[in-house]
């Protein structure tokens, strides 16, 4: 018998939210296989085992999905009939980035490309494998296949940015609730591919039986992500500006008017929503964020008061924006899983800056 919990395979360990999943998951007693297309940047994967590959590649997918035990690992050949699924999928690996790489439009056919391709492959290829265990041969399996007795359970990382522009050119006022959705209208393709992937997984639900937990997470900041280099987002770019100035401060560049307005969730929280997500009956889509609203302007400040400096805003009218107002509403969480979060906007920047100028200061 395993000493282990549960099975549970992250797509995009190496990245931000999934390397924290990561961590997570070995403390409740999961065994973990990670998959990325590179390793983590920051710290080392906690992942029993990482696998670097591209998910874009059906026969890689075909292969990173099945479970082996104390069989083998990855690397190893097993005879096909000890083959398990795992039992969950936390598939957070996307082509993503901030407000420069994901709202200037020049990146539009690799981010739907990409991010659709991995969505299909890793749909269709847990399909194949679930069906199996049900009796019903495919192409690569084997007869002789013990029944599963609870198909794979995937989550899914949607995002806000599927939400209608239309309802949020207010910047006091948007509306994020989640049945605001349709008539869609997004304001990127890469809210338009969120929202494509997001209908994809509940008709695999749907038409194959795959149970699925859907979130549309809403701006997830924190330690050990990205925060340099274009793909960084408004939290990590702000404490990196800031971080550089003197101790007696300076002026740093701030995108728009700084009038927009968006709501922030620091990556405990979000980690802790998507658990409770998963071991619920409760498919989704739901939204995953903080409902403390406030303008980028005042984002700044508030980064500026954990670093103690005094610091002028430069705003870049020509730069990409997004939407005019964005801001999580939890009623549908509340309701379903008795979650809301509980950390300030303040708390969770002062983490972020003190990890960002540990960065800074280790190149020093």
């Amino acid at each position: 018998m395993s000493e282990y919990k549960k099975t549970a395979l992250v797509l995009g360990a190496g990245g931000f939210i999934g390397s924290h999943m990561v961590k997570r998951l070995r403390s409740e007693g999961y065994w973990v296989r990670g998959v990325d297309i590179k390793h983590t940047e920051f710290s080392k994967s906690e992942a029993h085992e990482f696998v670097e590959g591209d998910l874009r590649d059906v026969e890689f997918v075909r292969r990173v999905i099945q479970y082996k035990g104390e069989q083998g690992n990855f690397y190893n050949d097993i005879p096909y009939r000890l083959v398990r699924p795992f039992d969950e999928i936390y598939q957070f690996a996307a082509d993503m980035g901030g407000a420069g790489f994901v709202f200037t439009g020049e990146n539009d056919a690799e981010i739907m490309h990409n991010s659709v391709t991995i969505n299909l492959n890793v749909l269709e290829e847990v399909r194949k494998l679930n069906e199996t265990f049900d009796g019903n041969v495919k192409e690569w399996t084997e007869a002789n296949r013990p029944k599963l007795d609870q198909p794979t359970k995937i989550f899914y990382s949607g995002s806000a940015c599927m939400y209608p522009e239309h309802n949020q050119l207010d910047p006091d006022n948007p509306d994020c609730r989640e049945e605001s959705a349709y008539p869609a209208n997004p304001d990127s393709e890469y809210g338009w591919e969120k929202l494509f992937s997001e209908r994809l997984y509940l008709a695999y639900n749907r038409n194959h039986g795959i149970p699925v937990r859907i979130a549309r997470y809403h701006n997830i900041f924190g330690p050990e992500g990205t925060w340099e280099g274009g793909r960084e987002k408004a939290p990590a770019a702000i404490c990196r500006k800031v971080a550089y100035l003197p101790e007696q401060g300076g002026a740093i560049e701030v995108w728009g008017d700084g009038l927009q307005t968006r709501s922030f969730l620091f990556i405990d929280e979000c980690i802790e929503a998507t658990r409770r997500l998963m071991d619920s009956d409760f498919m989704g889509p739901v939204n995953i964020g903080s409902e403390e609203m406030v303008t980028i302007n005042q984002l700044v400040d508030t980064a500026a008061k954990v670093a103690g400096k005094e610091v002028q805003k430069l705003h870049k009218l020509d730069a990409p924006l997004g939407v005019r107002g964005r801001n999580s509403n939890n009623d549908l969480i509340r309701e379903n899983l008795g979650w809301d979060y509980s950390q300030t906007l303040e708390e969770g920047i002062r983490i972020t800056y003190n990890w960002i100028k540990e960065q800074i200061e280790a190149r020093a």
